[in-house]
């Protein structure tokens, strides 16, 4: 599963300064509410200290309050620019890297990415046979991306048994109104796969509504599709069991997705002209050349080296006489700066450990066309 960043592309062409608060939100304990309640005016002088505007001040302490209500752990990821908070949002589950607060010439959107580890949609499909509840959802995030409720006709739902034309007539009749009735959410299905790129699909409910909805759904709705065997809609359903099982559904498709892009980088091992480069200086080269589709790499092991973030294209340079006419904005995080130069050369991301990239290295990409041969030296 890979990241494209393009919903980001407009925010990192603007100037900075940015100040970026990265902390815990959590509010479960008496000790988390009482740092919770001094967390905004320790934020405050933190960025002060670092030569924040007064704008900027006002509106990063006003974004940063305890997440009151929400389940612990979580996370809490803002960005600040021209005293506006660009982006404020509560992230489930614990930091997942340091605590940051810092004041920075191109937005560090690490946090954020680390915690959203795919732009993954998903559909989840609960069926009976009058009605139908289907929410988008993204991997990641805790609310719905939309959720509609499919209301069909309740008209003659249970058949009755019995013998002759007329009870014939009576059940072929309840046949149909199901099939209407189905008809309606598997529309409501494939638009939201069709808007979404969703790569799963998951369908519960009543078994002979799962069978009809299952039936009529779009070949690319099917190719998504995993039936839980669950009459989720029924009183007394086990919705614990039932997001775990959703649950389980999505990391497998993660795994199997992340697998496949490893071994697609594995193929190219060899090749005359590989369609995938390594290491920092011949990925870097790259996206210079906005030749990368996917960048996989290891925030980890890169986050104490730095690349330099530019004003203009090529975005990105290892040293200024790689830059190539474009102004340096400063050296910075090397994740930040791959992050920031994917965003704005529409390249997916993957954040991978290490020991999964060939050779030991700590990033990689693969390429929308192949590097050329090996030019050789002269003699």
């Amino acid at each position: 599963m890979s990241n494209r960043l393009s919903e980001f592309a407009d925010l990192y062409r603007l100037s900075g300064p940015w100040c970026v608060a990265y902390v815990d939100a959590s509010t479960g304990t008496v000790d988390s509410l009482e740092a919770g309640d001094a967390q905004p005016e320790n934020v405050r002088d933190a960025l002060a200290g670092q030569g924040a505007s007064k704008e900027d001040l006002d509106a990063i302490e006003q974004a940063i309050r305890p997440a009151t209500g929400e389940p612990s752990p979580i996370s809490r990821f803002v960005l600040v620019r021209e005293g506006s908070a660009v982006i404020n949002e509560l992230l489930p589950g614990p930091l997942a890297v340091p605590e940051r607060i810092s004041r920075d010439v191109v937005p560090d959107l690490l946090p954020l990415i680390k915690h959203r580890p795919d732009e993954f949609a998903y559909v989840v499909a609960e069926v009976s046979r009058d009605e139908g509840e289907i929410q988008l959802r993204r991997a990641g995030r805790q609310e719905a991306d939309s959720s509609d409720h499919v209301q069909g006709s309740g008209e003659n739902l249970t058949k009755v048994p019995g013998g002759g034309w007329a009870q014939g007539r009576f059940q072929h009749r309840t046949e149909e109104i199901w099939k209407r009735n189905a008809d309606q959410v598997v529309q409501e299905i494939d638009k939201a796969v069709a808007d979404s790129h969703a790569r799963l699909v998951v369908l519960a409910g009543d078994i002979r509504a799962r069978q009809m909805v299952a039936e009529q759904l779009s070949p690319a709705s099917k190719a998504a599709l995993s039936v839980v065997d669950s009459h989720t809609l029924a009183a007394g359903s086990d919705r614990e069991k039932f997001e775990a099982e959703i649950n389980s559904l999505v990391a497998r498709q993660w795994a199997d997705e992340q697998q496949q892009l490893l071994d697609r980088l594995a193929a190219q091992e060899g090749q005359a002209n590989p369609e995938s480069a390594t290491g920092t200086g011949a990925v870097v080269r790259a996206l210079q050349q906005a030749q990368v589709d996917v960048l996989i790499f290891d925030d980890q092991a890169l986050s104490e080296h730095t690349l330099l973030a530019l004003d203009a294209e090529p975005w990105i340079a290892n040293s200024e006489e790689e830059s190539l006419g474009a102004g340096v904005l400063g050296r910075v995080p090397a994740p930040a700066a791959l992050l920031r130069v994917a965003a704005l050369t529409d390249a997916r991301i993957q954040l991978t450990p290490k020991a999964a990239l060939p050779n030991g290295e700590n990033i990689a990409a693969l390429l929308r066309w192949p590097t050329g041969p090996e030019v050789p030296a002269e003699s």
